[in-house]
C-alpha cells in the first residue's frame, strides 16, 4: 500500500515535471539547424581552401553569427571580429615575448578579459579570452601563423551572415500579433472570472488571484513592445522579407489602450481585495450590486473577446456591429449599478464607489474614439510574418 502511493506521487511529479518541458518551436529548430549548416560549411571550405586540419576558428564564428535577425549577425560581427582579433594578437605577443605557454596564459588572459569587459560589445565580450586559449593551444604564434587564425575568422563569419541572411533570414512580426491577440484574450479571460466570481461567496484567496493576473497583464505588455523592437529589427537588411505574405499588425495605439485597461483592471481587483480582506476596513458590496456589477464586467468580457477575433482575423462589419452590441449591455448594466450609490453608507459607498468608476473607466478606454480610430477599426495596420 505504502509503495502505491510512493509510486503514484512519483508519476504525479514526473507528469508536472513534464508539463513544464517546454519543447522547441519551429523557429528555434530553424536557427538551430542553420547553426549547425553553418559550421559545416565553414569547416569545409576553411579545410579545403586554406588546408587548415584543425579550423576551429571558422566554424566557430559562423555558429555565433547565427543570430535572431540578419541585422544582429552584421552587427555582432563587427564586435565578434574585433574580439577574437584582439583575443588572437594578445596570445601570440605574449607567447612570442615570453616564450612559455602558462608564462603566456597568465599575461594574455587577465588582459582580454579586462578588454572584453570594458568594451561595449555585450556578449561578444568573451571571445576575447576564449580565442587567446585557442591560439594558445595551438602553440604556434609565428605571424603567418597569426594571420592564418584571423582569415579562418573571416571566413567563418561571412559563413554564418551568408546562411543567416539566405537561408529563411528571420521575421519576427508573427510573433508581435501573436502577443497582440493574446492581450485582449486575457482581459476576456479575467473579467470573465470576475463576473463569475462576485456573484458567489468569493474569498481573499480568490481576490488575491484576481489581482495577482491583473498584475501579469503589464508584463504581457513589455514583451510586446519587446517583441516589436526584434520585428523593427528583423526588417533591416533582411533579402527576403518581402517575398513572405502580408497579414495586419497592431498599431502602437494597441498597446495604449490595452495598458490603460490592464490599470483598471488593477484597480477594480485590488477593490475586490480589498472587500474580501480582514485586514481592510472596506465592507463587501450587497448581494443585488454584486449582481449588476456581475453584468457589467461580463458584457466587457465579451468586448475583449470581439477585440481578440477582430484582430486575429481581421475587422469585419459583423464583428464591429456585435462589439457595438456587446459595449451598450455594459453601459446599460453600469446605469443599473450606478443606481445603488445612494442607498449604502459612507464605508459602503466607497467600495461601490471605486467599483463603479473603475468599470466606468474600463468601458471609456474600450470605447471608439471620436475620430473613428478605435483600437478595432483603424488600430491595425499592415506588417509583414
Amino acid at each position: 500500500m505504502h509503495r502505491t502511493r510512493k509510486t503514484v506521487a512519483v508519476r504525479e511529479r514526473l507528469g508536472e515535471v513534464a508539463s513544464d518541458i517546454r519543447f522547441p518551436d519551429r523557429y528555434q529548430l530553424i536557427q538551430s539547424l542553420k547553426a549547425a549548416a553553418a559550421a559545416a560549411l565553414a569547416w569545409a571550405v576553411t579545410g579545403w581552401w586554406l588546408a587548415a586540419p584543425m579550423a576551429l576558428m571558422a566554424p566557430w564564428a559562423a555558429v555565433a553569427l547565427v543570430q535572431g535577425t540578419v541585422y544582429r549577425s552584421l552587427r555582432s560581427a563587427v564586435e565578434l571580429l574585433a574580439m577574437m582579433a584582439s583575443g588572437t594578437l594578445f596570445a601570440a605577443g605574449a607567447a612570442a615575448v615570453t616564450g612559455n605557454t602558462m608564462t603566456a596564459m597568465l599575461i594574455a588572459l587577465p588582459l582580454t578579459v579586462l578588454l572584453g569587459n570594458w568594451l561595449p560589445v555585450g556578449e561578444q565580450g568573451l571571445y576575447a579570452p576564449t580565442t587567446a586559449l585557442f591560439v594558445l593551444a595551438y602553440g604556434t604564434y609565428s605571424l603567418p601563423a597569426v594571420g592564418h587564425r584571423l582569415l579562418e575568422t573571416v571566413v567563418g563569419a561571412v559563413v554564418g551572415i551568408a546562411v543567416n541572411a539566405i537561408v529563411l533570414p528571420p521575421v519576427h512580426s508573427l510573433h508581435v500579433k501573436n502577443l497582440a491577440v493574446a492581450l485582449p484574450r486575457d482581459c476576456s479571460r479575467l473579467l470573465r472570472d470576475l463576473s463569475e466570481g462576485i456573484v458567489e461567496e468569493y474569498d481573499e484567496e480568490r481576490a488575491e488571484g484576481w489581482h495577482r493576473a491583473a498584475g501579469e497583464l503589464p508584463g504581457a505588455l513589455s514583451e510586446l513592445r519587446a517583441a516589436r523592437g526584434w520585428s523593427t529589427e528583423s526588417f533591416r537588411f533582411n533579402p527576403g522579407h518581402r517575398m513572405r505574405r502580408s497579414t495586419p499588425s497592431p498599431s502602437e495605439r494597441w498597446d495604449v489602450v490595452w495598458a490603460q485597461v490592464g490599470n483598471q483592471l488593477l484597480t477594480i481587483t485590488l477593490t475586490l481585495w480589498g472587500t474580501a480582506s480582514e485586514r481592510h476596513a472596506l465592507p463587501r458590496p450587497p448581494g443585488a450590486f454584486l449582481k449588476d456589477l456581475s453584468a457589467v464586467l461580463a458584457a466587457a468580457s465579451d468586448v475583449c473577446a470581439a477585440d481578440e477575433t477582430i484582430m486575429e482575423q481581421g475587422p469585419d462589419d459583423a464583428c464591429l456591429e456585435e462589439r457595438a452590441g456587446h459595449l451598450s449591455r455594459a453601459r446599460r448594466a453600469l446605469a443599473d449599478a450606478k443606481r445603488h450609490l445612494h442607498g449604502p453608507g459612507p464605508d459602503a459607498g466607497a467600495s461601490l464607489g471605486s467599483l463603479v468608476a473603475g468599470c466606468q473607466a474600463l468601458l471609456d478606454d474600450l470605447t471608439p474614439g471620436e475620430d473613428g480610430s478605435a483600437l478595432t477599426a483603424g488600430g491595425a495596420r499592415t506588417g509583414r510574418t
